[in-house]
């Protein structure tokens, strides 16, 4: 098991988050980066399966067209919830593995988790809609309420990243992580906004990077076939893709960690444990 400190013992500055973010990755990467292929490869399969048929997928246009054909949503839609159980298990396995011990079963546990994930995803999706609802008044203002509408959303999907960190590491229903998530957050909109953002740039870093490695790749194995190309791709951006899973999802540990802290002095009752 690393020997990592979770929660941690205080709250952490924004660059001890990251630090403790980068400690959870590199501890943890290795034991997950399957996982996260696999759960990438899953979402791609409609996709495989069109590049395979030959079928137009040139632009978003060709896509929605190929979606209406109900077996190839089918397959969007199965992939899709393989997805999000996969992606669940990587972060449940990165939690158990620092805070032990681990008896693995993270792909199981995440799969009964499924109906919350869909519930929180619904609860997210639905209180990111609301945020438009005054677009549609429209008028001389509705430029405006556009404005106001991407702010507003961009506060509600900051208070709620950790939702899902906590519906699986503490089990709680899909509203309980909702309200819970909420009330972790406030007052931390702008500490979180610059975590979330220096992350996003450390990933798009790492992301142009190797970018420009796949790009290459592909071409070489294309050999100037675009569906070949096309193809690898897509492959090259699953395995790429599967190195930065991790990273998100120790983002979400090490955040809700902090928050904890913050909010509910863990560092208190874990004094207090230590010294009975």
């Amino acid at each position: 098991m690393p020997n990592i400190a979770y929660p941690p013992g205080r709250p952490l500055s924004v660059g001890e988050v990251l630090d403790l973010t980068f400690r959870i990755y590199r501890a943890t990467v290795v034991r997950c980066i399957l996982l996260a292929g696999l759960g990438l490869l899953a979402s791609q399969l409609w996709r495989l399966y069109a590049l395979a048929r030959r079928m137009p997928l040139t632009n978003l246009q060709s896509m929605l067209t190929l979606l209406r054909d109900p077996g190839i949503f089918a397959l969007y839609l199965a992939g899709a919830l393989v997805q999000a159980v996969l992606l669940s298990a990587v972060l449940l396995r990165q939690y158990r593995l620092i805070t032990g011990p681990d008896h693995g079963g993270d792909v199981g546990a995440a799969a009964r988790r499924l109906p919350a994930i869909i519930g929180l995803g619904i609860l997210f999706s639905l209180t990111c809609g609301a945020c438009f609802l005054p677009v549609l008044v429209g008028g001389a203002l509705r430029p405006l309420f556009i404005l106001v509408a991407f702010i507003a959303m961009s506060y509600v999907v900051v208070a709620l990243l950790s939702a899902q960190a906590i519906l699986l590491t503490e089990r709680a229903g899909a509203l309980a992580s909702y309200e819970r998530s909420w009330r972790l957050t406030h007052g931390s909109f702008w500490r979180l906004s610059l975590i979330y953002s220096i992350a996003a740039l450390i990933l798009i870093a790492m992301y142009l990077g190797l970018a420009i490695v796949v790009g290459a790749l592909a071409g070489i194995l294309g050999r100037g076939d675009i569906a070949v190309v096309t193809a690898s791709q897509a492959v090259l951006g699953i395995a790429l893709g599967a190195l930065f899973v991790p990273f998100y999802t120790a983002l979400s540990i090490a955040i809700l960690g902090d928050l904890k802290v913050r909010k509910e002095g863990t560092d208190l009752e874990q004094r207090i444990a230590a010294s009975a």
